[in-house]
């Protein structure tokens, strides 16, 4: 019955504003390796990777506006994403050396209700850090808002914000292998680069370098859109309802530009939803979980053959989180921003 150190990340205090690194503290406390006696629903787990995502920053409000079955308090661990490895378990459908991914909390060790566990992990054939990214949550986000929500046809014109962020970059790979065109905005030229050069993206523009977006998308989209993929919200968004063809789609898994504002900016184009008669649909990626054996069937071909690339931005350790989550809303990140905790 080993005691072992267990190093965390907490929240300090419910944040107003830009999250800052010192809203968070890294401190060590300590775990016994075992399952309380009984205990027949918990899981006693060893984080490898951690994910870092924009929507834990709603989770910081002391009135978040978000319902993800879990929430942060003051001097309590973030949750989060992760790949663990299980220690031990008292539910009998998990077993010592197991992998899997789901909801599990920023520290090393994590003893949690086993409901929280989403899917055990049965191709371990691709990296395990794809777990927190293109194969769990972001992946199935994609998934399940472009092709399910967005109902894709062939030849349509798509637009993607946040292009090179950990759903965006899949979001316009899909569009391709569907053959659609595909236009997506990024925050530096060297993002622009990865989406058109690494990922396949038809177009890409730099949006901070855009004066004015309405006349940067009818440049790229002169027949107006068919789909947007909403990442960013705001002035972005009413752009774009601007350039969507009539009985378009837009698809709102995000809003990262609104996230950090005591408040929010208004957008004055709703009523083209009126007028081109186009479907606006904000969605949470959990309606799609009983979908994910029918998404690994389509993506692992895809990327064991290398017609999906995936970008990762991994850092080290516990120590990096409170930079590294803090660094989504400058756009610091290329790609998926991941935290590595331990190897396997």
């Amino acid at each position: 019955m080993a005691q072992v150190r267990n190093k965390q990340v907490l929240l300090k205090n419910y944040v107003t504003g830009f999250p800052k690194e010192s809203d968070m503290e890294i401190v060590e406390g300590s775990i016994t390796l075992k399952v309380p006696e009984g205990s027949s629903d918990v899981v006693l787990l060893k984080n490898l990777y951690l994910s870092c995502d924009p929507y834990m920053r709603l989770l910081m409000y002391k009135d978040t506006p978000v319902s993800l079955g879990f929430h942060y308090s003051p001097g309590s661990p973030l949750t989060a994403f992760g790949v663990s490895k299980v220690v031990e378990s008292g539910d009998p459908n998990y077993k010592k050396d197991d992998l899997v991914w789901g909801v599990t909390k920023w520290e090393e060790y994590s003893l949690v209700p086993s409901a929280q566990i989403l899917f055990k992990i049965d191709h371990t054939d691709v990296p395990l850090s794809y777990y927190t990214g293109i194969l769990g949550m972001p992946g199935m986000t994609a998934y399940g808002g472009f092709f399910e929500l967005g109902c894709p046809k062939k030849g349509e014109k798509v637009f993607v914000s946040a292009a090179s962020g950990a759903v965006g970059q899949l979001v316009g790979q899909f569009a391709k292998l569907t053959g659609c065109y595909v236009v997506g905005s990024a925050g530096s030229q060297e993002k622009v680069d990865i989406l058109k050069n690494k990922l396949g993206f038809d177009e890409a523009f730099n949006y901070k370098e855009e004066s004015n977006l309405d006349a940067a998308l009818k440049r790229y989209f002169p027949e107006g859109i068919d789909i947007y993929f909403e990442n960013v919200g705001g002035k972005t968004l009413d752009a774009v309802l601007l350039n969507m063809r009539s009985h378009g789609r837009i698809l709102v898994c995000g809003m990262i530009s609104q996230y950090n504002l005591s408040q929010a900016e208004g957008v004055t184009n709703m009523a083209y939803l009126i007028y081109k008669e186009i479907k606006m649909q904000g969605f949470i990626v959990s309606q799609f979980y009983p979908l994910y054996p029918k998404f690994l069937e389509f993506i692992l071909p895809h990327i064991r053959e290398g017609k999906i690339a995936y970008v990762e931005d991994i850092v080290e350790g516990l120590e990096s989180g409170p930079a590294a989550l803090v660094g989504l809303f400058s756009g610091q990140n290329f790609g998926k921003k991941v935290l590595a905790i331990a190897p396997q």
